[in-house]
């Protein structure tokens, strides 16, 4: 009889700054889809848009260190950063099932990049390393890029969060609240380094 695999989510991105949504998807995508754990994982530069706010990755790394302490269902990994340059998602995967070969992993996405995976570099390679769970967003109905043979996904039902990094941003640039948008401790630690002004 087989065993099953140990289930752990992979959730990557800019994290300028980590939020409350981040955290929510995260745990949504644990108990809906029986994860053991979600490792966040901060990209050193994003392939396809340039990284706002000018903020050192070692930064964006605290963060989401803070943002995560205490919580043992989480974790975070700083294999992007350590890398350097651009951060492509085959690559991670690819690093994480080399170290970690009897582990199923899970990637997690919003919905809208799944329409838009087939884009992605070696897309075909990375959906033979990992699974995907697809974030639902209103407006954003899943539709699976077709040209991709042996794409394994869920639809995560997520809380409905209308919270994004660029508003945080935008809100400490113009001297606004960012209390219950990020945990406590990021916020602290954004006003002790001066972030984003």
């Amino acid at each position: 009889m087989a065993t099953l695999k140990r289930k752990i989510g992979i959730l990557g991105g800019t994290f300028n700054p980590i939020h409350l949504g981040h955290l929510l998807i995260a745990q949504d995508a644990l108990e809906q889809v029986g994860l053991e754990r979600v490792i966040f994982i901060p990209s050193a530069t994003p392939p396809h848009k340039p990284l706002a706010g000018k903020v050192a990755a070692a930064d964006r790394l605290k963060m989401v260190n803070l943002a995560i302490a205490g919580d043992p269902r989480f974790s975070v990994a700083d294999l992007e950063i350590r890398r350097g340059g651009r951060s492509y998602s085959v690559e991670t995967v690819a690093e994480l099932r080399g170290h970690y070969p009897d582990l199923e992993f899970y990637f997690i996405i919003g919905a809208d990049s799944l329409n838009e995976l087939h884009l992605w570099r070696e897309a075909d390679r990375l959906v033979q390393l990992c699974r995907f769970i697809a974030v639902t967003r209103p407006g954003y109905p899943p539709r699976p890029a077709k040209k991709l043979t042996g794409l394994r996904y869920e639809l995560l039902n997520a809380h409905p969060c209308e919270i994004a990094s660029r508003e945080i941003r935008a809100r400490i640039a113009g001297r606004d609240s960012i209390r219950y948008l990020v945990p406590e401790a990021v916020r602290r630690y954004i006003e002790r380094k001066k972030l984003y002004l």
